[in-house]
């Protein structure tokens, strides 16, 4: 499909790409299979798996829209234990959202607002593109405000779960996912996620919400940074459509924030982390998408601000204390505490052996490595100063060696979707720090928690 042309397409012919793609990939696997056991050998044809994973993604790259958000979601949450092969060819979704043309958006546009569209003068070139919405620069003309409007892609809510149903069809007919009540719950939590994305007034209410709790915690401006949430603007906002206030400001990756001085860079990094925590521990209320597109940076490094509230998701209380039970457990090494925070988190069964025990506990350990006492920090780490050196630690790459041997063990079972969004948040929030090349011990951010249990909160429901 070109650029030239909307997004909804028949649902047969979308589902008969996916269908040709699936089985290739299935046939691909099936005789992969077969060749080892005929060979004895452990290993598979990369190259083939490579190639028809590549072709699954390229499928749903052609489709646009929820297929590539569907794709994008089981990439970064099945990482550790989806095939390999599967997941590194759908990362390369990530870099593919591109805009629709402004003859198709406008008269989205001029629908939902009525005669309110003639109170705004929007630019037609597209700020920036996903696969589900784009956003485009505008101003208010009776105030002269420079604000963005961020407009869905038409049809989603009719076909996201018709999609998404498609996908996990080919995926299972491509034996790339199991067939199983654990993996169905795993499933039922992204397409919750996919939903919430996708209700604008939720994301406005949640940004609201937000925006009020985080005033109260003094934990989050940090050596004159602070954290910031837009402002909505509700007469031009609806079901479909958002429109808030237009922030300036540049990307984790991007040379203008590399070039800030290191003690500002420290302290964006550690706003992260403290943001992390507070989220945790005092909210329950989480942003799970910690894409750098998410998170703006002010020129001068003295503000980060918050965008991008679909995916924001309330933990369920049990969740909630399993998690801080589990990260303080961690912190103490603390095994039986640990073992429990673990269990009732979905990733250890009850009689799970010693092998599969040590080897998610190692796991743990190792990723809070950066919230160790400064005695207990790797020296090689440290700079001169004794900070310790997010960017020069690879922490990340150290502990995925440690997700691949709990995949490994028959003993391993599929992480909880509550869980698999919190690692996605904190892999997130490493790597931010990390991008920054940040330079600071994060015992003080936790040290306010080691004796805290997480505060008991009535909910019904796990997402509000």
């Amino acid at each position: 499909m070109t650029n030239n042309k909307p997004i909804r397409r028949g649902a047969f012919s979308r589902g008969l790409t996916l269908s040709i793609a699936g089985a290739r990939a299935g046939g691909a696997f099936a005789f992969d299979s077969a060749l080892r056991k005929l060979r004895g050998e452990q290993a598979g044809n990369r190259e083939r798996l490579d190639r028809e994973a590549q072709r699954f993604a390229r499928s749903l790259g052609e489709l646009k829209g929820s297929y590539v958000k569907i794709g994008q979601l089981f990439a970064l949450l099945g990482e550790h234990f989806l095939p390999a092969p599967l997941t590194a060819a759908l990362h390369q979704l990530e870099s593919q959202a591109q805009p629709l043309p402004w003859r198709h958006v406008e008269p989205l546009l001029q629908e939902s607002l009525g005669s309110r569209y003639e109170e705004l003068e929007i630019e037609p070139h597209a700020l920036a593109a996903a696969s589900l919405a784009q956003v485009h620069r505008a101003r208010v003309i009776a105030t002269d405000d420079a604000v963005v409007v961020k407009v869905q892609y038409p049809d989603l809510a009719n076909m996201l779960d018709e999609d998404f149903d498609a996908v996990v069809k080919m995926l299972r007919l491509a034996r790339w996912i199991p067939i199983s009540r654990d993996f169905d719950s795993w499933l039922e939590t992204l397409r919750t996620q996919l939903h919430a994305e996708i209700d604008y007034p939720r994301e406005r209410a949640i940004a609201k919400q937000l925006a009020s709790a985080l005033l109260k915690y003094d934990s989050l401006r940090v050596d004159g940074v602070s954290l910031a949430v837009p402002n909505f603007w509700p007469r031009y906002s609806g079901n479909h459509w958002l429109t808030m206030e237009y922030v300036p400001g540049f990307q984790a990756g991007s040379p203008e924030v590399a070039a800030l001085p290191q003690d500002r860079r420290n302290a964006l990094g550690r706003l992260m982390l403290e943001l992390f925590f507070v989220e945790i521990f005092e909210l329950g209320l989480m942003q799970s998408d910690p894409n750098f597109g998410n998170y703006l940076i002010s020129a001068d490094g003295d503000q980060l601000t918050l965008l991008d509230f679909g995916s924001v998701m309330t933990l369920d209380e049990p969740v909630q204390q399993a998690l801080c039970d589990t990260i303080v457990a961690g912190h103490r090494n603390d095994d039986a505490a640990l073992l429990s925070g673990l269990q009732r988190l979905g990733c250890l069964k009850d009689d799970a052996g010693s092998h599969a025990q040590q080897t998610f506990r190692t796991f743990v350990v190792n990723l809070l490595e950066p919230l160790r006492r400064p005695s207990e920090l790797p020296s090689e780490f440290l700079n001169a100063s004794g900070d310790y050196c997010w960017g020069r630690s690879a922490l990340l790459n150290r502990t995925g060696r440690h997700v691949a041997k709990s995949v490994a063990s028959r003993q391993f079972t599929i992480p909880s979707g509550d869980f698999a969004l919190v690692a996605r948040k904190l892999t997130g929030v490493f790597t931010f720090i990390a991008v920054l090349n940040a330079e600071f011990n994060a015992f003080e951010v936790i040290a306010p928690y080691l004796n805290r249990k997480a505060p008991a909160r009535n909910r019904s429901r796990r997402r509000t």
